[in-house]
């Protein structure tokens, strides 16, 4: 896919953080899972729970700390579900990892209020960030991902998918028209964004679809 094509049809993408997460965000950069546990120098065993294996909860990394950061939950991919679903000899272990190490992005508002309206989200407040698309891709064009599907999601059918369902932007297929050949869900960013309050228009705090205030 062409860059400037992908800008064109995605002016905007959009991220789901935890209630209060901002101000962490914008000082220290939007984590992935092992760009956290490393930031907060978790080694060793003490990182499998929260990086190889499922979270089938919110988990704090270091409960009661000033530097913690509260990793969101993946209810969505329980390990029975993903065996269903993972193609090519990837295991659940190694699918969390892969997931866990990149940031996560919608292109689209309407997956992210579907997201936001979820059976386990819908009573929770968020902060949600929009960014300007054509900054974050232009900055991070070698390190992006696009997906066609939800990869963190087994529900209600546990889709087929491998490694495979991540593609560099110039390796996404495309029409003849230079459209893409299935339309984007995620863009995914290797490991972290340090400086996304550069890219960020807009932070507001939500509950559901319900826009509670504009915090940034």
């Amino acid at each position: 896919m062409n860059v400037e094509k992908l800008i064109e049809l995605y002016p905007r993408v959009y991220h789901m953080a935890e209630r209060g997460a901002w101000d962490n965000i914008r000082a220290h950069g939007l984590m992935s899972t092992t760009a956290v546990l490393d930031h907060l120098k978790v080694q060793g065993d003490d990182r499998a729970r929260f990086e190889s294996e499922h979270r089938d909860q919110k988990m704090d990394v270091r409960v009661g700390h000033p530097s913690n950061i509260v990793l969101r939950d993946q209810k969505p991919m329980p390990e029975r579900r993903l065996l269903q679903a993972l193609t090519d000899g990837t295991t659940p272990q190694q699918w969390y990892e892969l997931i866990n190490e990149k940031v996560f992005f919608w292109v689209e508002e309407e997956r992210l209020h579907r997201l936001l309206g979820a059976r386990d989200y819908r009573n929770l407040e968020h902060d949600v960030l929009t960014l300007n698309s054509a900054e974050l891709i232009q900055a991070y064009a070698d390190k992006i991902w696009l997906c066609h599907m939800n990869s963190g999601n087994t529900w209600p059918i546990p889709h087929r998918r491998g490694t495979e369902v991540f593609r560099r932007i110039a390796d996404y297929p495309v029409k003849a028209s230079g459209r893409p050949a299935k339309a984007v869900v995620e863009l995914v960013v290797d490991y972290a964004v340090p400086n996304i309050a550069d890219y960020v228009l807009e932070v507001r705090r939500m509950k559901g679809s319900e826009v509670l205030g504009i915090i940034e």
